[in-house]
């Protein structure tokens, strides 16, 4: 019992609940590909970003808030400063990566055994195998820091303590083990999947897994300067001294990133998601001169879309998710269908109380892209009186009476933000509908009117996202569509591409595969992909100021994947490996002043609630800490820096 308690992280034959012994599994291909589908059920379902998160996810960053139990919503609890070693919660991930990284080992080691199986149909279990294996190792290396390697071997139950004690890889080791693995499992994943098998692996997704990894590679928090030094500098491997993070910093990284995005461009197997413009749709605004190539039509600017719908339809399970061009890499998540009943208001049966902070609204456009400090005559900004008459187009309506605040914003705001006096059509419920949400103190979803203390919205904004219009949790004919979440989008890999060009200073030729890329900070490039993601929203692309300086850009772009990517467990990551977040940590929260009525309500306060200032902003919180138990059992364990070793 000793033996097998001190080696948890090999996860020794406690995941073996089936009722097959080994013997049989390998010895049929039907049993072997079960045991293999069945691999990746231990890796949490990565729509669960809200509750029982095995990540911290949106909760933990600038973007999201919540008054409802950190008990369950592990992103508040780690920002409040109640996770620990000792109590990880649903964040303790390592045991079910562990479990997977044993599965494969063993699929690996006895898959010759199996005698019906032809050898393309065993190379094919390899390669999601490699595929899921290397799966594992990328959770624990985004959310803990370097892993354990135990490449292909399937560690013995029955050796003496000693044997189990192993230390950590680096940094740089993990990276290159995860991505020539991802290289590997994609010479023998399929290029597509069928309909039946959406969520399977294929070799986009390992493409672009690497293509992410490779930019968080090169991003200044693991790739030397300041900010690398500050956070990783001093923390060594204690068995031979080694830097956890190379401090040396290395430009070629960068063009690495930016050849691996390009891969999965030049595989013209994606798009961006789009819907064509119907009678309904928002006229373009008229005033754009920034972008001379705005009113082309898609694809070469923005002209001829439905900017909302494209948007809206790919996350509220409008579009069929498994024939959607731009998901990379997507799985429909029971778990984010059933979470959005978080956000929906208390008069229709829900809880009322996934936020979205102030930050976030004042960083979404106005409709001609201008943002709220600089916007024009035509679509002006105002934080002074309400709108007067209805709004219709895209079936989504604004309603007369709704703040200035958010009149005139772009498309993206209506299909993520709830705001006091939105529209919440809930069609299929037949009774019970609820058309006019009023955040007030004494609204009908407000604070003063709410059943439960803790369900309401503390900022005035709830998340709207991944929430159809019909949509509904009460009534009769009650349903939700069911939710596709993206692990890797289209739109991220041009950005991703578009950000890694954008830091190179000098030229790089840089092989993958058998392809090779010349790459240097080519503007054109820049705005070409980024520009995409701009038109699709209907937004105008980058000015040449925009690009006349990496600064510049990055300012741009920054901005640009906290709106694109709202509540996708990017920003968690993104503010870390750009080096900022404790910067933008460390702005209090803010929203509309919930406690008040609609004389009061409509202005910036800082929620009345204990969390706000019982936020913890701490450099050790740039990682998850390894669970205690595994520390005090593998000597040569090396904690994450500032947590309890």
């Amino acid at each position: 019992m000793m033996a097998t308690s001190c080696k948890d992280f090999l996860s020794i034959d406690k995941y073996f609940s089936d009722e097959l012994k080994l013997d049989s599994v390998f010895a049929s291909k039907r049993y072997v590909e079960a045991y293999l589908w069945a691999t990746p059920t231990f890796i949490s379902d990565e729509g669960s970003i809200l509750q029982n998160t095995p990540t911290p996810g949106p909760l933990a960053t600038d973007e999201a808030f919540t008054a409802m139990g950190s008990q369950y919503y592990n992103g508040m609890a780690f920002v409040l400063d109640e996770v620990s070693a000792r109590n990880l919660g649903y964040l303790n991930i390592w045991w079910n990566c562990y479990t997977v990284i044993r599965r494969c080992n063993l699929i690996f080691s006895r898959i010759d055994e199996v005698t019906d199986m032809t050898t393309v149909e065993k190379f094919k279990v390899i390669g999601n195998a490699k595929f899921f294996r290397a799966y594992a190792y990328y959770q624990l290396l985004l959310n803990m820091g370097p892993p354990i390697l135990i490449g292909d071997e399937v560690i013995a139950n029955n050796e003496d303590l000693a044997f189990y004690d192993r230390a950590r890889c680096t940094y740089e080791e993990a990276v290159e083990y995860i991505c020539a693995e991802l290289e590997e499992a994609s010479k023998y994943l399929d290029p597509k999947v069928s309909i039946m098998d959406f969520g399977r692996p294929t070799r986009g997704a390992a493409y672009g897994l690497i293509a992410r990894l490779r930019l968080y590679h090169a991003s200044p928090l693991f790739n030397g300067g300041d900010i690398s030094r500050r956070v990783f500098g001093t923390w060594k491997r204690k068995t031979d001294g080694a830097l956890y993070v190379s401090q040396v910093a290395d430009e070629r990284r960068w063009a690495l990133a930016a050849a691996a995005a390009k891969r999965v461009i030049d595989m013209n197997q994606y798009s961006l998601h789009t819907i064509q413009a119907s009678s309904t749709t928002k006229m373009m605004p008229l005033n754009v001169d920034s972008d001379p190539d705005y009113y082309y039509t898609w694809p070469l600017g923005a002209a001829g879309l439905d900017h909302f719908k494209s948007y809206d339809d790919m996350f509220t399970g409008e579009s069929v998710a498994a024939t959607n061009p731009e998901f990379v890499w997507a799985r429909n998540s029971i778990t984010l269908t059933n979470n959005t009943r978080m956000s929906f208001p208390n008069t229709g049966d829900g809880w009322n109380g996934m936020s979205v902070t102030q930050k976030v609204i004042d960083a979404y456009s106005m409709f001609d892209g201008r943002s709220i400090n600089d916007s024009s005559e035509e679509y002006p900004y105002s934080e002074t009186g309400f709108m007067s008459g209805d709004q219709t187009f895209s079936e989504y309506r604004l309603y007369s009476g709704v703040y200035n605040m958010y009149v005139n914003r772009e498309m993206r705001f209506y299909s993520c933000i709830g705001f006091s006096h939105c529209n919440w059509p809930q069609e299929s419920s037949t009774s019970g509908k609820t058309v006019d949400i009023i955040y007030t103190f004494d609204g009908n979803n407000g604070r003063n009117t709410s059943s439960d203390p803790l369900n309401y919205t503390p900022t005035g904004y709830t998340i709207k996202k991944y929430i159809h219009r019909e949509d509904a949790w009460t009534g009769d004919n009650n349903r939700r569509y069911t939710k596709p979440f993206p692990m890797v989008r289209y739109a991220d890999i041009l950005l991703m591409y578009a950000e890694a060009l954008n830091n190179l200073t000098q030229s790089h030729s840089v092989t993958l595969g058998e392809d090779t890329y010349s790459l240097y900070r080519d503007t054109e490039e820049i705005r070409k992909a980024f520009n995409q993601v701009r038109h699709r929203a209907g937004l105008p692309g980058l000015t040449d100021a925009d690009l006349s300086t990496p600064a510049n850009f990055q300012q741009q772009l920054e901005k640009e994947r906290m709106i694109e990517f709202l509540y996708e467990n990017h920003r968690y990551f993104d503010v870390r490996r750009w080096g900022i977040y404790e910067e933008t940590e460390s702005v209090p929260i803010m929203g509309m002043n919930v406690d008040g009525n609609s004389d009061s309500y409509y202005r910036r306060v800082i929620p009345n609630s204990s969390r706000i200032g019982a936020r913890v902003v701490h450099k050790k919180m740039h990682l998850v800490p390894l669970p205690l138990d595994e520390i005090r059992r593998l000597p040569s364990l090396d904690q994450n820096p500032g947590w309890e070793q």
